[in-house]
């Protein structure tokens, strides 16, 4: 152990020297593995391998989190995601810019069908740009836009339809092919990434989940029933678990973190560590 290190730091230390001069993500997983064995980029043995294979067949290293409602997924992926340099896929936000593209183009009254056909037009995409990420709207940052009340209630009627949902998920797969991403929602482990190397169930009890929420409304000056908000949870918890899409549901080879007893540094060291371990894994299968 390294002393005045936590371990989550410790894997952050050893995988910096990846991300210096790199956009976060871009780096292939032997280039991670190389840089955590003290090895600089173009010298690890599997980098002229990965140059020989083609820049299409360089795998990316994918981590899926997904978890009910209130159980910590975005803030610990957002976490995780920043510790490694990898690329954190905000798939609300990419929603949330179709929607924009859909309001620009044919206006808030937008038939379905309409919206629909312009599925193929609208390309989104996810850059960092100085350490901020940045949404791009065929081509153009749409970061100022994402969070207008007309963009959230277009966006309620537009990632209701089958074919806009079909159409952001191939986007999503695309930017998990291209870059090493965490993404974090109800059924990335089962339905959007179901090849990711490291699957992370995330869960903690209702009551303490609603014991956060009122926490986090109370400090924000809002009333608050913290029997309300319990009871809105497990209604939640039941819908998103019996829907006829994709429910919420624990992939077979995801592992379980409840974070009921763990503070959100000690829910990202854990996950740090079955990441780590999983590169190790697949670093040991390249060599052998």
């Amino acid at each position: 152990r390294v002393r005045g290190m936590s371990q989550g730091d410790r894997f952050l230390d050893s995988h910096m020297c990846a991300s210096q001069g790199n956009e976060p993500g871009a780096r292939s997983l032997d280039s991670h593995m190389c840089a955590s064995q003290g090895m600089s980029q173009g010298t690890c043995p599997s980098d002229s391998l990965n140059y020989k294979k083609g820049i299409n067949e360089i795998m990316s290293f994918n981590i899926a989190i997904d978890g009910p409602a209130g159980a910590g997924k975005s803030t610990i992926a957002r976490l995780v995601a920043g510790r490694l340099s990898f690329i954190y896929v905000d798939t609300g936000a990419m929603y949330r810019a179709f929607a924009l593209y859909i309001l620009r183009t044919l206006g808030e009254g937008a038939q379905s069908g309409q919206i629909i056909a312009a599925c193929p037009d609208a390309d989104i995409d996810i850059r960092y740009e100085n350490g901020e990420q940045i949404v791009l709207l065929n081509g153009e940052n749409v970061n100022p836009w994402l969070r207008t009340e007309e963009v959230t209630r277009v966006a309620s009627v537009t990632s209701a339809l089958p074919e806009v949902r079909a159409h952001l998920l191939s986007l999503q797969r695309e930017l998990a092919r291209r870059y090493d991403v965490v993404m974090d929602g109800r059924d990335i482990g089962t339905t959007i990434l179901p090849q990711a190397q490291v699957k992370i169930f995330l869960t903690a009890s209702a009551e303490t989940r609603a014991r956060r929420r009122t926490l986090e409304l109370e400090q924000k000056g809002e009333a608050c029933s913290y029997e309300t908000i319990l009871a809105q949870i497990r209604d939640r918890d039941e819908r998103d678990s019996t829907r006829a899409a994709s429910p919420l549901k624990q992939a077979s080879d995801a592992v379980l973190v409840d974070s009921s007893d763990l503070s959100i540094d000690e829910v990202a060291d854990r996950i740090l560590q079955i990441v780590h371990d999983r590169m190790r894994a697949e670093q040991g299968e390249k060599l052998s």
